[in-house]
């Protein structure tokens, strides 16, 4: 499984560069998107992709029982996902912005403006 993970992250990452290699801001901010994603990714399959139990500790053991998931990649992630969200909102409310007084979505347009 981690095999297959590790392509699909490779697929994000190239997708996301792809994507914000291109003029149009709109895909800027695509590109951001699957970035993010892919990061994200990348931090679970790095920590293992073992199904567990929660690693809850039983009254007077020191250790959980068992196969437990390794929760500091999910907090982890879950952090990422919550600032992901908020770049994202900044990026698309900038990106509004832009085109209201620029009334263009491609970079090179913005740019030659004298505004």
């Amino acid at each position: 499984m981690e095999v297959v993970m590790a392509f699909v992250v490779g697929g994000l990452y190239a997708a996301a560069i792809y994507m914000m290699l291109r003029r149009s801001i709109v895909k800027l901010v695509i590109g951001l998107v699957l970035l993010s994603n892919a990061a994200n990714l990348l931090i679970f399959t790095v920590a293992g992709m073992t199904s567990g139990a929660p690693p809850l500790i039983s009254p007077g053991d020191t250790v959980p029982e068992g196969v437990a998931a390794d929760p500091l990649a999910q907090a982890v992630v879950l952090t990422a996902i919550v600032i992901g969200f908020g770049v994202l909102a900044f990026a698309v409310v900038l990106i509004h912005r832009a085109y209201e007084v620029v009334q263009a979505d491609d970079m090179d347009q913005m740019k030659d403006t004298d505004r």
